[in-house]
């Protein structure tokens, strides 16, 4: 399984990214979805999640700021970033939630930088 996260890059504090995630089968027809991400010197943490039943969750920092979703037609998962701040430069990544070790891709860059 291969899942490929995209649509990283450079905002200015205040900006707004919109990252995309495919999957070449369809686990997330199987099991939730998650953004997840690496700052620098920092352990890998949950950003956004949707579970099983619908039901979406927020890490603290990103909630009223970030919104995710996926479309199960199309394989994907998308991690919308408004109001964006430099706390958030990070390398982001997309998996299973729970995650599954053999699923993490190489991420995205996003820097969040004026």
């Amino acid at each position: 399984v291969q899942l490929q996260a995209s649509g990283g890059g450079l905002a200015q504090p205040g900006g707004s990214l919109r990252l995309s995630c495919a999957a070449d089968i369809n686990i997330f027809r199987l099991s939730g979805v998650g953004w997840y991400r690496q700052a620098p010197g920092k352990q890998r943490e949950v950003v956004a999640t949707i579970a099983m039943t619908g039901s979406l969750n927020y890490a603290d920092s990103v909630k009223g700021r970030f919104a995710i979703s996926e479309d199960n037609a199309k394989r994907a998962v998308y991690l919308q970033m408004d109001k964006l701040k430099p706390e958030d430069t990070a390398v982001y990544y997309c998996n299973t939630a729970p995650p599954i070790d053999a699923y993490w891709g190489r991420g995205t860059q996003v820097t969040v930088s004026s």
